[in-house]
């Protein structure tokens, strides 16, 4: 998932490492914090791959108004040339079009065995504006289906017990299949207006 949002935000614009750093732990922070331990071996293999190379960062120059004066002049003249920064400069990288493919094929993935679907599925949401509305409607498709089939498990679990089918669990173990119901039926809701607002052409 770190290479989905990686990414993400470099369809929008080029980034620098820490720039990337902060914007991962900051805007997507609720979804996926991120360490440069983790960050740089992902950034490597993205480049390795094609999908995302490095570009020059721009160069600051000093703007010095003019004088009037020769002498002054010649001085602006000076500080006006490219500034030179001392140390190593920081490595920026913008998406190549391989990424580009690559990114749409991670936003349109099944979350693989294991994963946390509802924080895969948070996080391709955070980057729907990069895929045509057909791809966004099938993957709100799919998540109402398993939202759907995760809601009528935990009914048919709470209607067992009540019915005494089912060994009859602990409070906290029965509050939580509770909360966890609930949960499911508040996501159908707003997944179904996510559905609704894509049928109706909605963009935003």
């Amino acid at each position: 998932m770190l290479e989905l949002a990686i990414l993400g935000l470099l369809k929008e614009l080029p980034l620098h490492g820490y720039e990337l750093k902060k914007r991962l732990n900051g805007s997507l922070g609720h979804l996926f914090g991120v360490s440069y331990g983790s960050l740089y071996p992902a950034l490597a293999r993205l480049e390795k791959a094609g999908a995302i190379e490095a570009v020059d960062p721009p160069v600051a120059t000093a703007t010095i108004p003019a004088t009037g004066s020769i002498s002054g002049e010649a001085a602006a003249a000076r500080l006006r040339r490219p500034l030179r920064r001392s140390g190593r400069t920081r490595k920026a990288y913008r998406i190549a079009s391989r990424g580009q493919t690559l990114l749409t094929e991670l936003l349109s993935a099944e979350a693989p065995p294991g994963a946390d679907e509802d924080r895969a599925f948070a996080l391709k949401l955070a980057f729907f504006r990069h895929l045509e509305p057909d791809a966004r409607l099938h993957l709100l498709r799919r998540r109402r289906a398993s939202l759907t089939d995760q809601l009528a498990r935990g009914r048919e679990a709470l209607a067992a017990i009540a019915a005494g089918r089912s060994p009859q669990p602990d409070r906290y173990t029965r509050s939580l299949l509770e909360h966890e119901t609930r949960r499911a039926e508040r996501d159908l809701e707003w997944v179904d207006s996510l559905i609704a607002d894509e049928l109706q052409g909605g963009t935003s």
